[in-house]
């Protein structure tokens, strides 16, 4: 037990002292607040006891330290008059109150041994806080109404994550909520998609909505709309046409083979006898038996239905406004139709299970061409996904 006492004491030193360790590098490298996290989560538990103390000069250090060091960000940061610095004043003041509100539970934190008490002066921020929130939120309004008519797609959308973060620090002031559906409006891609045929094969109607619908991409996002139908009252900024280039189709063909099997299969037992032609015996007594082997052999007469399709196309993007190539990527995809039948002659014992469960007993109909180009175009939808998923349009 005295073992296993030093042991458990041992290892709570060490840890002690590799957290006190960590606490002095992150002051003495400025990281003051990572220094205020560390001594706070060791001083939670027993936060008056001996082996504390230092944990306690620590904290009233770092605290002290990065006071001083915010302050003098934010002298230095009030007196520039470019307005966006206001962010940083209100960022700051807020860092500045939620280290308070970290330490403001442990106190009053007592220094082991000399009866006094650690210092942590305490501001109220909360005027100042929202002084900030407010200043930086109008500047924030005002730069979107004058920048959001003369602003591009890639401005509305920087515009629209500012009012993000407008809503987010002070939620439904003023007219933000408008704003940012202006934003969102004005950096917002539409994409109309088509899809032309150029093959001598007819495209089926519903593998031809199925490609068209893009709802079930996955790929509509924030900044990124595609409409298979057309909207009049929609400014389009790009076309997508899905052109089919070629539609190959193979003759219906039926392999045929006959395969030769055979297997040693367990056909009884034997019993095992002794010199003396007497059964041998094992150690409970009983009578010992070998397995009897017997060769079966089966003739497989196998037929083998095969259709293939391929399909290439095309996925052509254009400018509406300039009527320039943004891109062009093909892609392709293929299906094949394979069916397994045949029937057996001989012991079907010489056939493994898993190949017999696959030997249908008869022929099926071939699938109709359209319905191969459908089942190929399922793959394709899988190719067109992951070219526009990669998509950075450009104007």
């Amino acid at each position: 037990m005295k073992q296993v006492y030093s042991f458990f004491l041992c290892s709570f030193l060490l840890i002690s002292c590799n957290g006190l360790k960590k606490t002095e590098t992150a002051i003495n490298t400025g990281n003051f607040d990572q220094a205020i996290d560390i001594a706070v989560s060791n001083l939670v538990s027993d936060k008056n006891a001996k082996r504390k103390k230092e944990y306690v000069l620590l904290l009233e250090d770092a605290f002290a330290k990065a006071v001083q060091e915010d302050q003098i960000v934010l002298n230095r940061l009030k007196s520039d008059p470019n307005p966006e610095v206001l962010e940083a004043i209100y960022e700051t003041l807020e860092n500045m109150e939620i280290r308070q509100s970290k330490i403001r539970p442990l106190l009053p934190l007592k220094i082991y041994g000399t009866g006094k008490q650690a210092k942590f002066p305490m501001e109220d921020y909360a005027l100042k806080i929202i002084a900030a929130r407010t200043e930086l939120s109008d500047h924030l309004l005002n730069k979107a109404r004058n920048s959001l008519s003369v602003s591009n797609t890639g401005q509305a959308r920087i515009i629209f994550d500012d009012l993000d973060y407008l809503n987010s620090i002070n939620p439904n002031y003023k007219d933000v909520h408008d704003l940012m559906d202006q934003a969102l409006e004005k950096g917002t891609d539409y994409i109309l998609v088509t899809l032309r045929n150029d093959t001598q094969q007819v495209i089926p109607q519903r593998l031809e909505e199925e490609l068209l619908n893009f709802s079930t991409y996955g790929l509509n996002d924030k900044w990124t709309v595609y409409h298979n139908k057309k909207n009049d009252n929609t400014y389009y900024d790009f076309d997508l046409a899905i052109n089919f280039r070629n539609i190959n189709i193979s003759p219906e063909q039926l392999l045929q083979k006959e395969l030769q099997k055979e297997k040693q299969v367990k056909d009884g037992f034997d019993y095992e006898l002794d010199e003396r032609g007497n059964v041998k015996k094992d150690s409970l007594g009983n009578d010992i038996k070998k397995d009897k082997f017997k060769l079966v052999k089966a003739t497989v007469f196998q037929s083998t239905q095969q259709k293939e399709v391929s399909l290439d196309a095309n996925i052509i993007i254009t400018n509406r406004q300039s009527g320039q190539l943004v891109d062009r990527f093909p892609v392709s995809s293929s299906f094949i139709f394979t069916y397994i039948y045949g029937s057996v002659n001989g012991d079907r014992r010489a056939i493994d299970k898993g190949y017999l469960e696959t030997l249908h007993p008869e022929a099926v109909p071939f699938p109709s061409n359209e319905q191969m180009i459908y089942d190929a175009g399922e793959d394709l939808k899988i190719r067109i996904k992951e070219v526009l998923t990669g998509l950075r349009l450009r104007r």
